[in-house]
């Protein structure tokens, strides 16, 4: 296998992986694509910096130059942040093209799980994940990231999927693909903004420990795919469920009027919300992240702690 050719683990990273400690991955693309400069810099850092104080070493991935990158240094996120859009949104399907022309690339919620487990990361933390959008029984819009989740063993701590999206179809096609949908002390699954979306998640569970006990037996078993964990924002960052429900509706609207589709709908919406609210939505995006990566971090000490018992 000619993995290493493609494959560039930071020092820190692999030392940490040889030595059987907690690794945490992120994504790229919440740095160009979900966040304007230079809070999407601020956001990244702090979000690197909230994995190390939980015990665990952070893994931001991205493609830089054509290598696929685990553990990108402060300088490649600045770069990836003062890039923006300009910089390519990478799913499963770009990894080689993007690779073979040696440009950087913001890796999705799909792509940053492949790089993980090539790089044998098995948590990672994002905001929120891809889904089925809405209207998908006609324009079949659905995110890779749901694809990657049914066979890719690497579990994910997130928000929910984004409130942007049908939320009833993506637990739907979840279920169909096999993909636990943990709620981590909450029994609804949260909607990303808001901590509650009127669906109900598959299994509570109330500890780090217990999340990674599970998640331990499903690898165990030889279940290959995710484990959705699914972290409701803080209730003081949450907002108002009206307000933002509105908002979303605006901005899919305008969505649709302007033809916009495929992987350019989800920055464009989350731009507009942001626009619409003022900033408030991009405020509570930020601290979900900083909630999901505390919880990931806390659980990839468990699953270490697991391993060696």
């Amino acid at each position: 296998m000619t993995l290493n050719k493609y494959l560039d683990i930071a020092p820190e990273v692999q030392k940490a992986l040889d030595e059987g400690r907690p690794v945490v991955a992120l994504e790229s693309t919440i740095i160009s694509h979900g966040m304007p400069y230079p809070q999407n810099v601020e956001t990244a850092l702090n979000v690197e910096k909230i994995i190390r104080e939980n015990g665990a070493v952070p893994a931001t991935i991205a493609i830089i130059g054509g290598k696929l990158t685990v553990g990108i240094t402060p300088e490649e996120i600045d770069h990836l942040g003062k890039k923006g859009l300009a910089v390519t949104k990478v799913s499963r399907r770009d990894i080689p093209v993007v690779c073979a022309k040696g440009e950087d690339g913001a890796t999705t919620v799909a792509a940053t799980m492949i790089l993980a487990d090539m790089a044998g990361v098995k948590i990672f933390a994002t905001g929120g994940i891809g889904g089925v959008h809405r209207g998908a029984e006609t324009t079949m819009d659905i995110s890779a990231d749901l694809e990657e989740l049914a066979h890719t063993s690497v579990m994910v701590v997130c928000a929910g999927a984004k409130a942007i999206l049908d939320l009833g179809l993506t637990l739907e096609y979840l279920e169909t693909k096999g993909v636990p949908v943990i709620g981590y002390q909450t029994e609804e699954l949260p909607a990303f903004y808001t901590r509650k979306s009127g669906f109900k998640v598959d299994y509570r569970m109330d500890t780090p420990a217990e999340i990674a006990e599970a998640f331990r037996a499903k690898m165990e078993l030889g279940l290959d795919g995710s484990m959705l964990v699914t972290n409701p924002i803080p209730e003081e960052y949450s907002m108002d469920h009206e307000v933002i429900n509105k908002a979303i509706d605006e901005a899919v609207a305008e969505a649709n009027r302007l033809g916009i589709h495929g992987k350019e709908t989800t920055p464009f919406l989350l731009a507009k919300i942001k626009d619409i609210t003022g900033g408030d939505s991009l405020a509570s995006n930020i601290q979900l992240v900083y909630n999901n990566a505390k919880l990931a971090a806390k659980t990839a000490c468990e699953l270490v702690a697991l391993a060696k018992n």
